[in-house]
């Protein structure tokens, strides 16, 4: 019996590594190669598995990519933030989630050819953004709109600097991106609506 538990065991943890490894060489893939492009013989290629063993984990590339592709924004509560810092920290915490991260590029490179991605990335910004903006804009009702404006310029600068690689993006550090991003997302987080004038 303490032979067979001990199997089971070390069964579950070559399960758990094996999963792991699938995760991690599908989301390099996707970053590099879109959703179309992307196989499952090389995403088992890159994690050293046999595609056989992707296919019993996650049953479809689709669902592969739902997996691979969760994507928490993990944004902090920006409510206690004072509110002429409110853009700095906002896009601040996007650089600090994003460098390095292969997620994004993921999401990105396959929503702009897959409507399953396209879905992803609307939710994601949705329900995360748009209910972490709704915590701090003046009129919870403008919320949408205001989370609309913010991941437009978010994303576009995802887009430029992860998945095209423009050389000007890619160049600018980090730092100066704030600099430069900052104040336009705080006039979306922050100014009067226009429209209503």
């Amino acid at each position: 019996m303490a032979y067979r538990r001990s199997h089971d065991g070390g069964r579950r943890a070559t399960r758990r590594w094996a999963r792991a490894a699938i995760l991690r060489a599908a989301r390099d893939r996707f970053a590099a190669d879109g959703y179309d492009r992307a196989t499952i013989r090389a995403i088992a290629a890159d994690a050293r598995i046999d595609p056989s063993m992707v296919m019993r984990y996650y049953g479809s590339k689709e669902n592969l990519f739902a997996t691979a592709a969760e994507f928490d924004l993990r944004l902090p509560d920006l409510s206690g933030v004072p509110a002429d810092r409110l853009g700095r920290e906002l896009v601040s915490y996007f650089f600090t989630r994003w460098e390095g991260d292969a997620t994004l590029p993921a999401l990105l490179r396959t929503a702009s050819t897959n409507p399953s991605g396209a879905e992803r990335v609307r939710a994601i910004f949705t329900t995360q953004l748009g209910v972490a903006v709704g915590r701090v804009v003046a009129d919870p009702t403008e919320a949408p709109r205001r989370a609309g404006l913010v991941a437009s310029q978010l994303l576009g600068v995802a887009l430029t600097r992860y998945v095209l690689r423009l050389p000007p993006m890619v160049d600018i550090s980090p730092a100066d991106l704030i600099t430069w991003l900052a104040p336009t997302i705080h006039r979306y987080l922050t100014d009067p609506d226009p429209a209503s004038h």
